[in-house]
């Protein structure tokens, strides 16, 4: 009799491990979107719904763009809340702050969307001087230490391929940048030794084209070119957002 029940009860244990590892493999990983330079967390708003749609577990960082620590801080702290796998998905400036925090052992993949992808050391001033000038500068406007987008800016520089009713809801609701961020010098690069993926905005007037294909190449990125502005994820949201399913894809 007892070595019947020792028996169930192993059988017992045996089944719940099963159905442990199987609630393990379905789990679905957190998608957290990171924002660029005079955007915000809504850019993201496309593949937010689509992936909630899903069922993916999905947060959005609101970026201050004060100092990359603090928003590589904000990023770590989305990733705290994340209960399982992570995926991080950054765009422009976010590129940056993903490239950093994406050395949490959480974070299974790296997405980046026209997106600056630092080596150890470089900066959005130091990079940007590798690839051909651009007409954003020529837009920028200067108040109390931060840099705005003007909103010609927006229309000419930034978001050329949206309506007139976009490229207002962008200018009225960008996040500017602290004057400093653009020589702060980035840390050890996750992209190293995490998997990435990397959206070329082949139309980008923010960063040239042909910097985000060498940055992308030195990550050993899966590229994917899309014919779309810098803020390509809301001009093409059904191509990025594929971008982002294959990442998660992956971890299958």
């Amino acid at each position: 009799m007892k070595t019947m029940k020792n028996f169930a009860l192993l059988v017992l244990m045996l089944f719940s491990s099963a159905i442990f590892a199987q609630q393990k493999t379905d789990e679905k990983p957190t998608i957290i979107f990171v924002h660029g330079i005079w955007a915000d967390g809504s850019s993201w708003n496309h593949q937010i719904t689509a992936l909630q749609a899903q069922g993916y577990p999905v947060m959005s960082v609101q970026n201050q763009v004060a100092s990359l620590a603090g928003d590589v801080e904000a990023t770590k702290k989305a990733i705290s809340l994340a209960k399982g796998k992570v995926i991080l998905v950054g765009h422009s400036w976010g590129g940056i702050v993903i490239t950093q925090a994406g050395n949490d052992p959480k974070v299974a993949g790296l997405v980046y969307i026209a997106a600056l992808v630092p080596d150890l050391g470089e900066s959005i001033s130091s990079l940007s001087a590798t690839g051909k000038p651009n007409d954003l500068g020529k837009y920028l406007v200067p108040v109390d230490g931060t840099l705005y987008l003007s909103e010609e800016g927006v229309k000419n520089a930034f978001a050329q391929d949206l309506s007139l009713a976009q490229q207002k809801f962008i200018y009225a609701t960008q996040t500017p940048g602290a004057q400093t961020v653009f020589g702060e010098k980035s840390g050890e690069p996750a992209w190293k030794t995490k998997p990435s993926w990397y959206v070329v905005a082949k139309s980008d007037r923010g960063i040239d084209p042909d910097l985000e294909r060498r940055m992308a190449k030195r990550a050993k990125s899966k590229i994917t070119e899309i014919e779309g502005s810098h803020v390509v994820m809301l001009s093409h949201p059904k191509e990025v957002l594929a971008v982002i399913e294959d990442a998660i894809k992956s971890l299958k």
